[in-house]
């Protein structure tokens, strides 16, 4: 229904010189987007109150309503093209007025949790990048097509978002920090299984892919909610922060898009926190996340966690274990060299995790799963309040190379789900000891008793393949830079 849409806004962004990669057609799509969401919001809103006999407060002032300045009607309610701007009359109005006004919600906002400090922080982070007032018409009339009013539209719009951001982790290294394989997603959640009532946090939030995955996750297997379970799903269940202006943007227009009106997300450095300052009612039920890795964080930011290391991840699962209750549950993403290095920090970190939680299961994933990203990786489901018995790993083999054009599949993961819920052996899973775990190293490799040494080199053909692969993604963007010159 509106991918034609998509397509089209993406098509007359690759015409602004200001807008060169992914990155950039996502971020400029979400403001805009943003503000049509935001205006059928306002109408469902004002037809509510109306039905109910009470006056409507709209959140923007008329001047800068998508109806007033975007997308003008006629009497009858048709697009008034007569009455609306473009060029450099629209570029002006956008750049000195609308931006400008939308920045200020902030200050005005009530509290972090209202949809007016979202306003306001978003437009405080994000640049309008569309620079011809024409191109910005153009776009303004697609965005204009898209609907929010049914469920079956709400959903195609998240699809569609999904495979926006889904492209910015094929785009390159840089994308390929917003983006988790919601397979994988997918499969962390139905380990974990969240409950309606518990409050779950990603301190990592990026693109909020675990928070949209658990958000349909809870809906899937709770299809006689109450009003009460559907408030508390909207305001008291997802929790996050971002340090990163434009995954920020994205991470709530995501949310949004998957119908969580006012998402949680507060923009900050997580990592700023002294975790000697959580207390227990700073505490979650569950943390789903994919941390950052390397970074290399500053001395600064390193006197805040016990175990001080230059190594983002391991500040982050730090962080994470302090941040869950008493019996809480994890499932987080981490390179997989966390398992045997043996520098002090990395001992020191697995020795924490051993004692204070039951790790009780790693699954280990396939080259490739990340697109662009380099690095083999594994994920940690942990629960806090007793130590580690046994540890249950899986090795994920999905039987061919992964890559952008051979993406990781809800069904690759389907085994891993299904034996996991009974730790059951098989020959790409088993189980550990933590008896029989070295006391002096506390390596935690994978390593399949059923198939040999630890996979952790990949064969020659998988590196040429990978070589290959990226040679051919330079030479696009090599072409993407020619074309504009």
């Amino acid at each position: 229904m509106f991918e034609q849409a998509f397509k089209n806004i993406d098509t007359v962004l690759r015409q602004e010189a200001g807008c060169t990669t992914e990155l950039d057609y996502t971020e400029q799509t979400s403001w805009l987007l943003f503000l049509k969401y935001l205006d059928g919001l306002e109408h469902d809103k004002a037809i509510e109150a109306e039905l109910a006999g009470r006056k409507h407060s709209f959140i923007l002032d008329a001047p800068y309503r998508w109806e007033s300045w975007a997308a003008p009607r006629t009497a009858d309610g048709k697009r008034d093209d007569n009455a609306a701007m473009t060029g450099d009359d629209l570029r002006d109005f956008v750049a000195l007025k609308l931006f400008p006004y939308l920045q200020g919600f902030k200050q005005k906002a009530s509290g972090p949790n209202t949809i007016e400090y979202k306003i306001g922080e978003i437009f405080g982070e994000i640049k309008n990048k569309i620079q011809s007032g024409y191109n910005l018409r153009e776009i303004i009339d697609h965005i204009d097509e898209l609907r929010f009013s049914s469920q079956t539209e709400k959903h195609e719009l998240s699809s569609l978002y999904e495979d926006k951001i889904r492209n910015m982790g094929n785009a390159g290294r840089n994308g390929g920090e917003y983006y988790t394989p919601r397979p994988l997603i997918r499969a962390i959640v139905q380990v974990v299984k969240p409950r309606i009532g518990e409050q779950i946090y990603d301190g990592a939030v990026g693109s909020a892919g675990f928070l949209c995955e658990s958000f349909e996750y809870l809906k899937a297997n709770n299809p006689q909610r109450s009003t009460a379970d559907d408030e508390t799903l909207q305001k008291r269940t997802f929790f996050a922060k971002e340090k990163k202006p434009l995954a920020y943007v994205i991470g709530i227009m995501n949310m949004i898009l998957h119908g969580i009106e006012a998402p949680n997300i507060v923009h900050t450095n997580t990592l700023t926190e002294n975790l000697a300052d959580i207390q227990d009612k700073d505490r979650f039920d569950i943390v789903l996340a994919n941390p950052p890795f390397g970074g290399g964080e500053r001395k600064e930011v390193q006197q805040n966690f016990p175990i001080r290391t230059g190594e983002t991840a391991y500040l982050f699962l730090q962080h994470f274990i302090k941040m869950l209750k008493a019996g809480g549950r994890g499932g987080v993403v981490i390179k997989n060299t966390f398992l045997s290095n043996t520098d002090n920090a990395s001992v020191s970190l697995r020795k924490q995790l051993l004692e204070s939680c039951n790790l009780h299961t790693v699954l280990d994933c396939p080259s490739g799963t990340f697109q662009g990203a380099g690095v083999k990786t594994v994920v940690l489901f942990f629960e806090k309040g007793a130590p580690t018995r046994k540890v249950w790993y899986y090795q994920l083999d999905p039987g061919r190379n992964m890559g952008k054009t051979n993406p990781l599949s809800d069904d690759d993961l389907a085994e891993f789900v299904k034996l996991q819920t009974a730790f059951a052996d098989s020959p790409k899973s088993w189980g550990v000891d933590r008896a029989s775990i070295d006391p002096a190293t506390l390596d935690l490799s994978v390593k399949n008793p059923h198939g040999g040494d630890e996979m952790a080199h990949r064969s020659p053909q998988a590196i040429i393949d990978e070589i290959a692969t990226l040679d051919a993604e330079s030479r696009e963007v090599l072409a993407s830079i020619v074309a504009l010159l």
